[in-house]
């Protein structure tokens, strides 16, 4: 298979950070001699040895704890969730400490750690390794929040996520590790902020993010066949939302709709059209569409879980309406 592959893209930046400043380091469960559950930190305990590649017990808390202590001195640590449900149990850690402890201290401390790992719905993982939480953390001030979809947006975004003196929670999709690509070459570094125009269009704004870009992508061949020119949008940066990108889309095409992986209510997709409908509310011909997964927890039966989420057929038919029928 040609090109890289996305972990191996997420382990290039990792790599390359670490040799560019020894201040940053990686911990978590099985990162060490086991390379990571999903091999992202493979080779990097051979090259760095166990101070800076440290394999840590099974206790999100502890170590997710340890990681601010560990900022606040002056590293940058990088914590793998080895899946990001089980980060719940660092909740109070990431939104009490992590979070808060730069505003808290009146500047004096800042917290530059990247929390990273695994997540949404894979195929078959079960309820508790299907979690989604970006709508979790968004309530969380004082984190910025990102999620990767192709190997070239993972590389760049991780390099500047290590770099960023904040905090940074890194959303990697558990069936988009294998997805292959030519990746720029050199000290590729790419915006914390920025969402990405993925395909230029006129008739309809897509707004979608993580593995749903592909889902947004299968639909777009189809409904080009049937006439209807979609801009699509990939938000890369869930907090804070690249506004001026959202904006500018929708005075273009008027119409927009939201797809996304997360729960609907009190999701990614509920905050965005808050926010567009504040923004954007006279430039809009039809109401805004979310298309989100159902509120229930992820059945392990293959056939229920795909009903739980959006298909590429469901964007389909929805784009179709509020394009022909205004609705």
């Amino acid at each position: 298979m040609s090109g890289t592959l996305l972990f191996d893209a997420l382990r290039e930046a990792i790599d390359e950070e670490m040799a560019r400043n020894p201040h940053v380091c990686v911990m978590g469960e099985d990162v060490g001699h086991y390379g990571g559950s999903y091999k992202v930190t493979k080779g990097l305990f051979e090259k760095y040895g166990e101070l800076r590649v440290l394999d840590t017990p099974i206790a999100e808390n502890s170590f997710t704890g340890m990681a601010v202590g560990a900022a606040m001195t002056g590293l940058r640590p990088i914590v793998e969730g080895m899946n990001m449900g089980f980060l719940l149990l660092a909740f109070n850690q990431i939104s009490n400490n992590m979070g808060m402890l730069r505003y808290t201290s009146g500047g004096n401390y800042t917290i530059p750690t990247v929390v990273r790992g695994p997540g949404g719905v894979g195929r078959q993982l079960g309820a508790e390794h299907s979690q989604r939480l970006e709508a979790y953390f968004h309530a969380v001030p004082g984190i910025k929040i990102v999620a990767c979809s192709t190997p070239t947006n993972a590389k760049g975004l991780m390099k500047a996520a290590i770099r960023d003196n904040n905090p940074v929670l890194f959303f990697e999709h558990v069936l988009l590790y294998n997805l292959s690509e030519e990746i720029p070459s050199g000290d590729y570094v790419c915006a914390l902020d920025q969402a990405d125009l993925v395909r230029e269009g006129k008739d309809v704004t897509i707004l979608t993010y993580s593995r749903m870009r592909h889902h947004c992508l299968k639909a777009v061949e189809q409904l080009e066949k049937d006439g209807i020119d979609v801009e699509l949008i990939d938000l890369i940066s869930l907090k804070p939302f690249d506004i001026d990108t959202i904006e500018r889309s929708i005075k273009k095409t008027h119409r927009v709709i939201i797809v996304e992986e997360c729960m609907k209510t009190g999701g990614i997709g509920a905050e965005l059209i808050s926010l567009i409908t504040e923004t954007c509310f006279d430039e809009l011909d039809a109401r805004p569409v979310r298309l989100s997964s159902q509120d229930i927890p992820t059945p392990y039966n293959g056939k229920l879980e795909n009903l739980t989420i959006i298909q590429p057929h469901q964007i389909v038919e929805t784009a179709k309406k509020i394009v022909r029928e205004g609705i």
